[in-house]
């Protein structure tokens, strides 16, 4: 391709949307088109980002008029979403009509929660609130870029960082019929997990030298690994237990299970290095994995130990790369046609 191809970000202040500039930054073959923020509309993104003055020092904010502008006259021809939840689907639908009514190709990866289910009623009893355009599900597919080969539909709603975090250490052992299909799950995440807004789960006087579990049991990411692992392998049931950690990224989760038949811990270390061997992004690994070990970069480390009939599986990823821009960032290369690692050799910084 002798152009780079021209991608947009929606909802373009929050910590993934900064995610997604960053990766761009240095991306052969894509190029920011233009980043929407109906609150810093006009403004320049590196008041909002000055960590990418750099690169972007000259770029402002659209509104949404204007994103839409840009994707009628075909100046944007692939999308990633950082919109929230509940907000995402309505603004993508609207883009997409947009696109179609212009005779123009949008290819969109959406970061939000609102292309993962396939049932509309399903979203709504975890979300609260009816799908704004259920007639689009069915034109997103949602999977690790790990788990489903090709490009299953024209977009994708790609997991969240839990979710990610978790399916990688499951969906290999329910396949090769070595785990049974319950797990227990803790998972602790980094205050980028809350987003940008201030709350009370971020202020940091709470947040430090502190860790706490929030909704235990209850928490809406567990129907989304259910759904996933089931679709990616077998029905299973998941108890899942998220955290708060006293860092900015990273997750680390501890995946707790029973084996199916007896086995060791190179028994299930095996099976997982086969699954991801021809992964770019996932290393199995002998001792348990840190979150320094990947923060940074959209690389996921994975341990494993089997005592008797129990196993625990340790999964650490970064919750706004490999769990939101990065895993993202993979699946547009793949609908594309790029290297599926382009933009993404980046290693971390290790001392964060």
């Amino acid at each position: 391709m002798s152009r780079p191809y021209p991608v947009a970000v929606l909802g373009g202040t929050g910590y993934v949307a900064g995610e997604f500039l960053r990766l761009l930054a240095g991306h052969p073959q894509l190029a920011l088109a233009a980043i929407s923020s109906e609150s810093q509309a006009g403004k320049p993104v590196a008041a909002t980002f000055p960590n990418l003055a750099g690169v972007f020092g000259a770029a402002r904010f659209c509104d949404e008029a204007g994103l839409e502008e840009a994707v009628r006259d075909g100046r944007v021809r692939a999308l990633f979403c950082a919109a929230p939840h509940g907000a995402a689907a309505g603004r993508v639908d609207a883009l997409l009509n947009v696109a179609a009514a212009s005779g123009v190709t949008l290819t969109v990866v959406d970061a939000s929660a609102d292309f993962r289910f396939r049932d509309p009623a399903a979203y709504a009893r975890v979300y609260g609130h009816p799908h704004a355009c259920p007639e689009r599900l069915a034109e997103f597919a949602s999977a690790l870029p790990e788990h489903l080969d090709g490009t299953p539909a024209a977009h994708v709603g790609h997991p969240g960082c839990f979710v990610t975090s978790v399916l990688l250490g499951i969906v290999p052992l329910l396949r090769a019929g070595l785990a049974e299909p319950e797990f227990f799950v803790s998972a602790v995440t980094g205050s980028t997990g809350a987003g940008r807004k201030l709350g009370e789960g971020t202020h940091h006087p709470v947040r430090h030298a502190n860790m706490f579990a929030y909704q235990p049991l209850t928490h809406r990411h567990r129907p989304e690994i259910e759904q996933l692992a089931a679709e990616a392998a077998r029905p299973c049931q998941v108890h899942f237990v998220p955290h708060s950690g006293p860092w900015a990224r990273g997750i680390h989760a501890t995946i707790h299970g029973r084996l199916a038949a007896p086995a060791d811990t190179a028994t299930l270390r095996a099976a997982l290095a086969e699954a991801y061997a021809r992964s770019h992004f996932v290393e199995v690994v002998d001792t348990p994995p840190r979150i320094k070990d990947v923060a940074g970069s959209n690389r996921a480390r994975l341990s494993v130990a089997v005592a008797g009939e129990a196993f625990v599986v340790m999964s650490a990823i970064d919750n706004l790369v490999k769990g939101a821009a990065g895993g993202a960032m993979q699946w547009l290369n793949r609908l594309l046609e790029f290297p599926e690692d382009a933009g993404l050799r980046l290693p971390g910084p290790a001392w964060t």
